[in-house]
């Protein structure tokens, strides 16, 4: 399947600015959950473009750049911990994909949304595309705007607290994760509504 589908289809009626959103995070037991929303120029063209979790972390940083360089334009949207908590994952990633797609909003005017997976209420027509990231090259685009933009973060924690190693797992609940928390105890930024983090609040109150 090609990568440009679904633009191609957009474009031969006449449509000239589609954002692709895509958002990461939502796993992960600390931090934000990550959008991004971008518009690419009509014959963008990326090798090796696809869903960030298939591109290497060395290859994302370099497109990355490369994106952001030749992107018409791009928003990114942060939800952090503490609206995760209040709302619910779900409601916090479609708020940080409307942040993103609003940022985009005051810079072009977007005629079209194409989105992996989530349906958002819009007022512009939109397409959710399951595994967008791997079918559309806008959707893959945002999500390595989001991977890496979520990722830095993780790296800057990683320097604060390195003995969580949030380089390695990126908040993720590995086994190495989960053993750390139990052993160092929770710093600011842990989602609270999660299982794992509940379970060390819990175990904290009964000591």
């Amino acid at each position: 399947m090609e990568m440009d589908k679904y633009e191609k289809e957009l474009y031969s009626k006449g449509i000239k600015y589609i954002g692709g959103v895509d958002e990461v995070g939502r796993g992960p037991l600390i931090g934000p959950v990550v959008a991004a929303c971008v518009v690419l120029p009509k014959n963008f063209y990326l090798e090796g473009l696809t869903d960030s979790k298939k591109v290497s972390e060395k290859k994302r940083e370099i497109f990355y750049d490369y994106i952001i360089k030749n992107a018409v334009a791009y928003g990114i949207g942060i939800v952090g911990p503490k609206i995760i908590d209040e709302i619910n994952i779900y409601e916090a990633t479609k708020k940080a994909m409307m942040i993103a797609i609003e940022e985009v909003r005051e810079k072009i005017k977007l005629e079209h949304i194409l989105i992996d997976a989530m349906k958002l209420d819009l007022d512009i027509p939109s397409t959710s595309i399951i595994k967008g990231d791997s079918k559309s090259i806008s959707i893959a685009a945002a999500s390595i705007i989001a991977k890496v933009t979520r990722d830095r973060m993780m790296y800057e924690l990683d320097e604060k607290y390195p003995q969580y190693e949030f380089r390695k797992h990126k908040g993720y609940p590995t086994k190495k994760h989960l053993s750390a928390i139990k052993k160092y105890g929770l710093i600011e930024g842990y989602r609270q509504s999660y299982g794992p983090v509940k379970e060390v609040i819990e175990c904290k109150l009964k000591e």
